[in-house]
């Protein structure tokens, strides 16, 4: 079973717009939609996108600001005649809290 580090309040994010998480697996952009629905993908799609938590959010995709590449908040996939695929981190809301997989501690996971 996963473990669950808590990284803020759903109000920490303006709806519609992104927050980033610096972890040893690297920077997550974490998303809140209109609809205060929470997601967490890479920040980077190394060489080629980001900073994706300064794209435009529409719906449950992200628009990337440098090329304009639309990626699927839910699944990671680059939309349309786009190709590319980022990491979806596993998280939850709790009490206007978010918890965060813990795995993206990598290697320096606490275990208990």
């Amino acid at each position: 079973m996963s473990q669950y580090i808590d990284i803020g309040t759903l109000e920490d994010i303006p709806q519609r717009g992104a927050r980033v998480v610096r972890t040893p697996e690297g920077e997550i952009a974490v998303f809140r939609t209109a609809d205060d629905q929470i997601f967490a993908i890479d920040e980077w799609l190394p060489g080629k996108a980001g900073p994706l938590s300064n794209g435009i959010q529409h719906g449950t995709c992200v628009t990337d600001p440098m090329r304009n590449w639309v990626f699927d908040l839910r699944s990671g996939v680059a939309q349309g005649a786009d190709d590319g695929h980022l990491r979806v981190w596993d998280l939850y809301l709790q009490d206007g809290r978010i918890f965060l997989t813990s795995e993206v501690l990598g290697a320096a996971r606490v275990t208990s």
